[in-house]
């Protein structure tokens, strides 16, 4: 199989990640913070380390906390909704954001009667239009913002820093979704003024499914969403009051941390950038003189992992059953989980788009084969 489903996923992950949870199952899959006994000891110090090694990719070495969740979805719910909302408040969003957001975020306005705004952009270049975003918060000034890293559509790159800027001169809570992007994109925390940074273990990280959460100062204090045991003070009802006890009922799966503790310990961010960046130019440049292939592609100095296509005369569902049943080639057709890109960009009579993403081990050759499998398709 030709794998193009990165951003679904990252495939495959490094031998020694495998290796690492394989370890963990047969000889520490025991119940972390629950137990005095040394193995119980040994998968709580693996938590404590990887979550060091968290705080120092985003430049918060020895600052901050990490919440272990098992998922981002999972930590972008409980942040969202763990902030204490007024009726009547802004809550923004951009219209790139995933459903792990754009659902969250319609459910609380609804049942707090709170208002979404999504931030403008330019109908031309799709970007976030800066200028006519500030002038919206001065209009209504936003007490939440919340904000992709890295478009899961079109691989554009936010304009994060520029619009968590702006929004903390009302003093809004910040919300960094870096699905796509950790792991592939240098973040630091303080520069970016994220007050939350939420993270999949199983994408850009190559960690497996399962493990999740997000980075804070722990400046922000959230209302506890999800609640249960904790293995400390079971007599008392009340959750524990801080980072990140608190917001860390159930126990951890610290399989699926022994695979992000391990992929972490090799990560090389500008390397693994470099590559993905040379395949999508080169994909780009191959395609780009084809007249029936659209590409919904941002500026090239704005853009990462992944394009976004249409070939005429086909649906997007059809070109990837055709991709996987007659040359083993996997993409990701359809809408993504993201509702509101798709009327910017015009997909919808075509069902949405064909994604076909890179990754660390997609090699040009690869590329190659399904430039002209597409060719294939139009002129055979």
């Amino acid at each position: 199989m030709i794998y193009l489903d990165n951003a679904a996923t990252t495939f495959p992950k490094p031998e020694y990640v495998y290796e690492a949870m394989d370890e963990a199952n047969r000889k520490y899959a025991f119940n972390a913070g629950r137990g005095s006994y040394q193995s119980a000891r040994k998968a709580t110090q693996l938590i404590d380390e990887t979550k060091k090694q968290l705080l120092e990719l985003v430049g918060l070495r020895n600052q901050g906390e990490v919440v272990i969740t098992s998922s981002i979805t999972i930590a972008l719910n409980q942040i969202i909704n763990g902030i204490d909302y007024t009726e009547g408040d802004n809550i923004y969003i951009s219209p790139y954001e995933h459903n792990a957001v754009a659902r969250v975020v319609h459910l609380i306005g609804k049942l707090k009667n709170v208002k979404i705004v999504y931030m403008p952009i330019d109908t031309e270049t799709l970007e976030i239009d800066i200028e006519k975003l500030k002038y919206l918060f001065i209009k209504q000034p936003p007490k939440c913002v919340c904000c992709i890293h890295v478009s899961n559509v079109t691989g554009y790159i936010l304009p994060v820093e520029e619009i968590f800027l702006a929004a903390k001169q009302y003093g809004a809570i910040t919300i960094l979704d870096t699905a796509q992007s950790l792991g592939l994109v240098e973040i630091d925390a303080k520069k970016m003024n994220a007050d939350f940074i939420a993270f999949a273990g199983h994408k850009s990280l190559y960690g497996p499914f399962g493990v999740g959460g997000f980075i804070t100062l722990g400046k922000v204090p959230l209302k506890e969403y999800i609640v249960g045991g904790t293995g400390s003070n079971s007599l008392n009802l009340e959750m524990p009051t801080g980072y990140p006890e608190k917001y860390e009922s159930s126990s951890s799966n610290i399989v699926a941390i022994a695979g992000l503790n391990a992929a972490l310990k090799d990560l090389d961010i500008s390397s693994i950038y470099q590559h993905e960046k040379a395949l999508i130019e080169y994909l780009v440049e191959n395609l780009k003189d084809i007249p029936e292939v659209t590409m919904y592609i941002p500026p090239s100095d704005k853009h990462i992992g992944m394009v976004s296509l249409n070939i005429s005369n086909y649906k997007a569902d059809d070109v990837g059953m055709i991709l996987d049943e007659d040359f083993d080639i996997a993409v990701r057709t359809g809408y993504h989980c993201c509702p509101y890109i798709h009327s910017y960009l015009k997909d919808i009579d075509s069902g949405g788009t064909v994604r076909v993403s890179v990754g660390r081990y997609t090699t040009k050759e690869e590329i190659v084969d399904f430039i002209n499998v597409l060719k294939e398709l139009l002129y055979n």
